[in-house]
Formats: C-alpha cells, structure tokens, sequence
C-alpha cells in the first residue's frame, strides 16, 4: 500500500513511517519542517516538503503519486498554547485537516487513519476510559481534535470515506533511530532526561495532593512503537473497521513519581526534582481502556512496562544527546 504521512517529521509520524515502510508499505512522507525534523524521516520514505494549508501543493503531491491512504498526524499539540492561541488550533487541526480530505477527495482516495488524542475525553467519569465516554474537552487543543473527528463523520456520510480515529494517550519511548526532539520541551522523559544531564534545571512536579497512591497524576504511557504498529493494522484493515474510535494505550497508570523514580534507576543519575503547584486543568488519573482495540484488531503493546519505554528512550536520548542536529 503507498500510504501519504502527514506530520511525517514529527516523533510519532517519523516512527509510524518506519514501522509502515518496515512492514513492506510505501511511504510518501510529507511536513512542512515547522516543527519536525527532516533528519527524522526514513530514508527509505519520499519526502515532500508542504503545508496543508496549500491547496495547490496537496494537489500537486496526490497527482504525482497514486496514493491508498492516508495517515493524518500533522497538527499543533500543546496544551498551554492552544489555551493562548486557539484560533491556530483550529486552524491547523480542523481547516488544514479539511483541505487534506478536499485533496484526497478529488483524487480518490478514501481512506485515512486519523491520529486524534485522549484530550478529547476532558475529564474522566469512569477509569479506565472507553470509546464510549462522553466527549467534553477542556482545552482547544482536544476541543480541535473533537471537531476534526465530527468532520470526518460528515465527510464519510456525503463521500464514502473510510477512517478510523486512534485515541491515544501519553506516547513516550523511541525506536533505535528515532526520538523525541521537541522546541520547547513538553514529554516527561525527555524533559528528565534533560535534568539528568544537566541540560536543565531541576524537574517540576506540578502538583503532590491528588487522590492518588502517592499523590501525583497518574498516566497511561504507551510506546510510540506500539501506537505506530496499532496505526499499520488499522490502515490495513479499514475497509473492515471504518468508522471506527480506538483507545490506544496500556490500560495501567504510572505516578509521576513513579516515573521520575525508574529514569533515576535508568540513568544512573539524581534527578533534582521541585513541587509547583497544580497546572489547571490536569485530571488526577488519565488511563486508557484498550478492550476494543485488542479485541478487534489483535492489537497488544510490546513494550507494556514503564522501564522499557525508558529504556528505549534513554538509549535514543544517548545517541543523540541534543536531538535532531541541524536546523528545522
């Protein structure tokens, strides 16, 4: 299958990418460098330099390759900025996100995996959490990514489109080749990987009085790996699951302290860590029921244990102490 990456750059884009091109599809690999980083992209992939915002250039790359589907990462992410700048959020992930489907549209193709997020559940009644949870975002960031999923059930109902959404939680971890390189910073590990090595100043625990086991928030991490290889099945068999809403994540939590703890067993190194109050707007406990997804799609995580994904993301880490070297 020749499959069109969005967001191709990205961390979670940059390794789908290779575990499609590893299980024997094509990758036309697409960023506008704006966050991204070429040197993530798999070599084996094409690369075409382009924003979704250009119709002209969307046209330009569908023309050009005959394209089965499409993955659809690229979007703006962070949670603190779309509270400031929510008109851009809307923009980049429910405007860019329909030009994408006008393009793919007028060029036949009709099939797209969606990479939406957990952020879209708001707060949680009931843990773990179902697809079947009500959907009250409370940031523009989830509030977009909601209303990108409701176009895409519009888009199916007047074009038989065929999509699946992947609802996934907090991904972390990397592949041998590719990690997390983020300008700022936002991911747990990353960020105690950075204060192990003196590349930052001591990490902040938001907050020490949830009603958790230790006090801090709990969340579901899940490998980027196993998200990418949860996108190659869905891709692969969307004819059978179209219109379908996936959780991807463990169904386990882990505190923060919980992690701070296993990066200091990691690395070898202490950490100094510092209590801030609580961020608004940050649940106590984020963890993911995965039920559906294991049962209909086979679908189970590789890398289950909190230290394996730290592992994997300090051998990265290591590698490639600064991340992705030259300029975006």
């Amino acid at each position: 299958m020749k499959i069109l990456v969005t967001g191709a750059a990205g961390y979670i884009g940059s390794v789908c990418s290779e575990v499609l091109l590893g299980r024997g599809h094509s990758v036309i690999a697409l960023d506008d460098l704006s966050e991204g980083h070429r040197e993530a992209v798999d070599p084996r992939g094409q690369f075409c330099k382009a924003n979704l915002h250009d119709a002209d250039a969307l046209n330009e790359i569908f023309h050009a390759h005959q394209i089965d589907a499409v993955m659809h990462f690229a979007a703006l992410c962070l949670v603190e900025e779309s509270l400031k700048k929510p008109g851009e959020y809307y923009r980049a992930n429910v405007a860019a996100g329909i030009n994408l489907l006008d393009a793919m549209l007028r060029h036949g193709v009709k099939k797209l995996i969606f990479s939406s997020t957990a952020a879209t559940y708001g707060e949680p009644e009931n843990i773990p959490i179902p697809e079947e949870h009500a959907t009250n975002p409370i940031n523009p960031y989830g509030a977009s990514k909601l209303l990108f999923e409701r176009v895409l059930k519009e888009f199916r109902e007047n074009s038989r489109l065929e999509y699946v959404t992947m609802r996934y939680f907090n991904a972390a971890g990397a592949s041998g080749e590719r990690g997390e390189d983020h300008h700022p910073e936002t991911h747990i590990l990353p960020i105690l990987f950075e204060a192990a090595l003196s590349q930052r100043g001591a990490f902040q625990i938001y907050g020490t009085d949830y009603p958790t086991a230790d006090g801090t928030c709990v969340r579901d991490y899940v490998h980027v790996v196993d998200i990418a290889e949860a996108h190659a099945l869905a891709v692969e068999r969307i004819s059978e699951i179209a219109g379908r809403v996936y959780n991807v994540g463990n169904s386990r939590g882990f505190s923060v302290r919980e992690v701070v703890d296993t990066v200091r067993s990691v690395t070898g190194q202490e950490i100094p860590i510092r209590v801030a109050p609580r961020r608004a707007g940050d649940p106590a406990v984020l963890v993911a029921s995965s039920e559906r997804i294991r049962k209909e799609l086979g679908w189970s995580p590789r890398f289950s244990d909190l230290k394996s994904m730290v592992q994997t993301a300090w051998a990265w880490k290591k590698r490639f102490p600064r991340g992705y070297t030259s300029s975006r």
